[in-house]
């Protein structure tokens, strides 16, 4: 193993929904190729990730499906660990920032800055929603952003434009909770003064002139707009709480406070490094990729991070000290579908679960690298996903393989025919296959994964030109030798290219790899052993199979993928209007008179039973404040008992009473339901008994 030593991570991705193509092409993808490869390599590298749970995203989520975000998070996160782990990204851990490493990582690192000086604290006037009685973390509040005019920019920044912003930045500013009109009210925050560090960070960027364009582009703008302090805790009750003694030597009340996700979220990298040492069973392990000026560090992001992974994380390993910085970021830029912008609100998306359900995860793997938006936006779609599975992989590199494979067993016995008295096509296939480590490699070294796999597919063309050139059909009979020549030679190429193209195509690399019966080749799944004799990356680029090795049994690698089966897939994605999601039709309009004869009051649950020999009923004791009701709602498929108790819901009060299994129920807990038919309580505020009109 060579004594490089690499940290790789992948921006965390939020805990508040299921993975999209989007994701996959920004931030993990490109890592796991680059990851993959340097495994091959034999180099020390290790690759952390995990899930965002601490983000203002979660608290909206969750109150929009009338949950916790402990629950939200705890749906949400083996989802997307199993999504990732399901089209092969190779994470070596993949954490959590609910655990208790991350809350002491967090807190011990907030400390040492407090110890040191480096946070100011300052009381200001911040957001606050009335309705909801919280102050609201710049996520909680949208408005009008001033620079481009979109009307849902939220209080750090715009999505549309990219602007960075403030609350008080906005027009027309409102809560993203129960859009309110705000309040500015008095509380105390500590923040990191990035304006004293600019000339400390400025002179760190000017040594990364080697950085992608796009990404020193950006970070050249807020530098020369002039870094501004920046707030680092919040008034929320989701997070890392702000620990205590650093809250006594402010001598600021700290009841309330968390740190801010964008403080805490990067600091998961180091959570869970510390967290996969431990695994290993080497807890101080994480020290040697953090805090050793050897390692190299690198984040794979998307544009929309850069910011942060340039220069607030940074400044903040700077201002601790001992810890290595960023050598390098190479974020990428967003990938569109059919030529609009990804949406998830609008159903604009391609979920990772939901096409593992249909196509293996090679076949995406493989689309998505070769059009990776590395430079610029890029464009997904579900035409090209077919065009690249049916003409490249099955065309070019299946087809290669199996008449290669099929030919060697009819006509050489399944067997490796040795060389001799190579032609001059022959030694320039080898000679091409020679070549092909270091330029292939030298792609991945550097970012450039759409050329890495260009390089690759290219080889595989080389391979069926060569058999196509050299017709061992005809040779077989009139030059015996010429024909063992070519299965010779178009074996080896098979078995290079099984090493070469593992990055990209790792599970049917490994499909490959038996169908020729290979010896054992560095798994590039997990970390290295430096002890182990199995083939490697420069492995490649020599012979790597004896005269007389016996092949494995045929298989198709890749078959093509018909045209039905991807209309349906284009016809998932949703329409610009509704998502693609079919709405139930509105019902007839009512007058005002109507709508007020409903006696509608909030209440908390108190008891939640089933209902003996119903499947579907629930037994409610619901508090109304002035009197408990007994109230059967048929959602026991829906919801956890266990959860139901201590829920605010809405109550029709008014309701005529009925009888359902021998029991009375006096009223109708209100409920919504999605198009999909998953139900969600109606989420109230206010005390119990109050009306809601």
């Amino acid at each position: 193993m060579q004594n490089d030593r690499t940290l790789v991570t992948s921006a965390l991705p939020y805990a508040n929904g299921p993975i999209h193509i989007g994701h996959l092409a920004g931030a993990y993808l490109p890592a796991d190729l680059f990851v993959r490869y340097s495994r091959l390599c034999r180099h020390d590298i290790v690759y952390v990730c995990g899930s965002d749970e601490m983000g203002v995203a979660i608290m909206i989520r969750a109150r929009q499906e009338g949950t916790s975000p402990k629950d939200l998070v705890d749906r949400y996160h083996p989802m997307i660990a199993d999504s990732l782990d399901r089209i092969g990204i190779s994470f070596d851990y993949y954490g959590r920032t609910t655990s208790d490493v991350h809350r002491e990582t967090s807190q011990e690192f907030f400390n040492r800055l407090s110890e040191k000086g480096a946070f100011v604290t300052k009381s200001e006037q911040q957001p606050f929603d009335p309705s909801e009685d919280i102050f609201l973390a710049d996520r909680f509040v949208v408005g009008t952003c001033p620079n481009c005019g979109n009307e849902n920019a939220h209080g750090d920044q715009c999505e549309n434009c990219g602007t960075a912003l403030s609350p008080t930045e906005l027009l027309n500013p409102r809560s993203a909770l129960s859009d309110a009109k705000l309040e500015w009210r008095e509380t105390i925050h500590w923040y990191l003064p990035l304006g004293e560090m600019q000339k400390e960070v400025e002179t760190w960027i000017k040594t990364k002139s080697s950085w992608k364009p796009n990404v020193l582009g950006q970070v050249g703008s807020w530098l020369k707009e002039g870094l501004r302090e920046r707030a680092i805790t919040r008034d929320v009750p989701w997070g890392v709480p702000v620990p205590e003694e650093a809250a006594q030597r402010a001598g600021v009340d700290a009841s309330g406070k968390v740190i801010y996700v964008w403080f805490d979220a990067p600091l998961g990298y180091i959570s869970a490094t510390r967290e996969w040492a431990s695994q290993v069973g080497q807890p101080e392990l994480w020290r040697e990729y953090w805090q050793d000026e050897g390692t190299r560090l690198v984040h794979f992001i998307g544009k929309d991070n850069i910011v942060f992974h340039c220069i607030m994380f940074p400044a903040m390993l700077m201002a601790h000290g001992g810890y290595v910085l960023p050598a390098d970021v190479p974020a990428n830029e967003f990938l569109n579908i059919e030529g609009k912008k990804l949406s998830t609100s609008r159903g604009w998306a391609v979920w990772l679960h939901e096409y593992l359900e249909a196509f293996s995860p090679d076949l995406l793997r493989y689309a998505l690298a070769s059009t990776l938006p590395e430079t610029k936006d890029a464009d997904f779609s579900w035409a090209d996903f077919q065009a690249r599975c049916n003409n490249e992989l099955a065309d070019v590199l299946g087809n290669f393989a199996n008449r290669t494979l099929t030919f060697a067993h009819r006509y050489a016995d399944g067997k490796l025919p040795a060389l001799r008295n190579p032609s001059s096509v022959d030694q320039e296939v080898l000679a091409q296959i020679a070549a092909a480590p270091a330029r292939v490699g030298g792609a991945y070294a550097s970012f450039k994964n759409r050329e890495a796999v260009f390089e690759t597919i290219g080889l595989a063309r080389v391979g069926n030109k060569y058999f196509n050139d050299t017709e061992p059909w005809k040779t077989r009979k009139d030059n015996p030798e010429a024909c063992a020549n070519t299965i010779h030679v178009s074996l080896q190429l098979l078995a290079s290219l099984s090493i070469l193209m593992d990055p990209v195509l790792p599970f049917s690399a490994a499909r490959l790899r038996r169908m020729l019966n290979m010896p054992e080749v560095v798994d590039s799944s997990k970390r290295t052993d430096e002890s182990t004799d199995a083939l490697d990356w420069n492995s490649a680029g020599s012979p790597l199979l004896s005269p007389g090795h016996v092949l494995g049994e045929v298989e198709i690698l890749f078959s093509k993928i018909d045209d039905e089966v991807i209309e349906a897939q284009v016809a998932r994605l949703g329409s610009e209007q509704s998502g693609g999601v079919e709405y139930e039709e509105a019902k007839e309009e009512v007058v005002y008179d109507d709508f007020a004869k409903l006696d509608l009051r909030v209440g908390t649950i108190a008891v939640a039973e089933r209902v003996p020999k119903a499947d579907r009923l629930v037994r409610l004791e619901v508090d109304l404040g002035y009197e408990t009701r007994q109230i059967l709602s048929g959602i026991a498929e829906h919801f956890e008992l266990d959860s139901l108790v201590g829920r605010r819901v809405v109550v029709v009060a008014n309701l005529k009473p009925r009888k359902l299994r021998g029991l009375e129920s006096k009223g109708m807990v209100l409920l919504a339901e999605d198009p999909d038919g998953a139900l969600h309580f109606v989420a109230p505020e206010g005390i119990d008994g109050a009306v809601v009109r």
